[in-house]
């Protein structure tokens, strides 16, 4: 996919941060782009900046919820004519051990963070293949390289988005569908993800706000188009921000033991944020 003009685009996560500036790259390049968030207010908000006319639709979307991804697929294709590329972007954080977390907000997590990317791929995937082709993006995180204290749940997503993503590729290739595939890897973007997010302890919250604003090194504008750029190009794997490409190299230079360099940092990062 060489450019977005006169294309089909998915994006959900769509009200605010990254989503919302794939949306405005999206249009500016030309696409038509059905926008989805289960944020109501910050979505109509998005489609109003945009001010893109027709050419984006605002839809109220819970990815935790399966059936209506599928429903939300159907409904696109039957508002658009079919679809060219799908941003899985849509997700939330939170804070908690092992030990502390409860079972619910284990499955909010995943169910948001990890399953709302299967179930949009897997949704939209026939509806590409009809296409004759196109490109699913799904969003995994620096976190999906690397272990952090308080982040296993996290963790557990999008390690999981980035295997899941990184054999859905191959797959495509192998049964020669023509559908393209990326896996994003955001650094620290400049969002409101605290804000959305679930602390295991009620007492951590303030500082688990301040310890992601200042490890946030990239603004939503520019990830966006760092993305973009990445889908232009066929990328199996985007990295966004400086950040980012530091930690995909600890793993691959020092292995496991890049864990107690990561134990210092996390220590001194939740120190500063109290």
């Amino acid at each position: 996919m060489k450019s977005f003009a006169g294309k089909v685009a998915v994006v959900t996560g769509a009200g605010s941060g990254i989503g919302r500036e794939l949306v405005f790259g999206l249009l500016k390049e030309g696409a038509s782009v059905a926008a989805s968030d289960i944020d109501e207010a910050g979505l109509k908000e998005t489609v109003d900046k945009a001010g893109a006319g027709d050419r984006v639709r605002a839809y109220k979307l819970d990815v935790a919820d399966r059936d209506a991804i599928y429903a939300h697929a159907e409904q696109v294709v039957a508002d658009f004519g079919g679809v060219d590329v799908v941003f899985n972007n849509a997700g939330v954080a939170m804070k908690g051990s092992v030990r502390e977390m409860s079972d619910e907000d284990l499955k909010w997590i995943m169910d948001i963070d990890f399953w709302g990317v299967v179930h949009g791929t897997r949704a939209f995937l026939p509806h590409l293949i009809a296409r004759g082709g196109g490109h699913v993006v799904n969003t995994s995180s620096v976190f999906g390289f690397i272990g952090v204290p308080t982040q296993s749940a996290y963790n557990a997503a999008k390690f999981a988005v980035r295997g899941f993503t990184e054999a859905f590729r191959q797959e495509m290739v192998v049964e020669r569908t023509g559908v393209e595939v990326t896996c994003v890897h955001p650094g620290g973007i400049k969002t409101n993800i605290s804000k959305n997010g679930r602390v295991s302890n009620p007492a951590d919250a303030k500082a688990f706000a301040k310890s992601i604003d200042q490890v946030a090194m990239t603004s939503p504008e520019k990830a966006a188009q760092v993305i973009l750029s990445g889908v232009k190009k066929n990328k199996a794997r985007v990295l966004v921000g400086p950040d980012a490409y530091l930690l995909d190299a600890l793993p691959r230079l020092l292995g496991s033991l890049y864990q107690p360099l990561v134990l210092r940092g996390t220590k001194r990062t939740l120190t500063r944020g109290k």
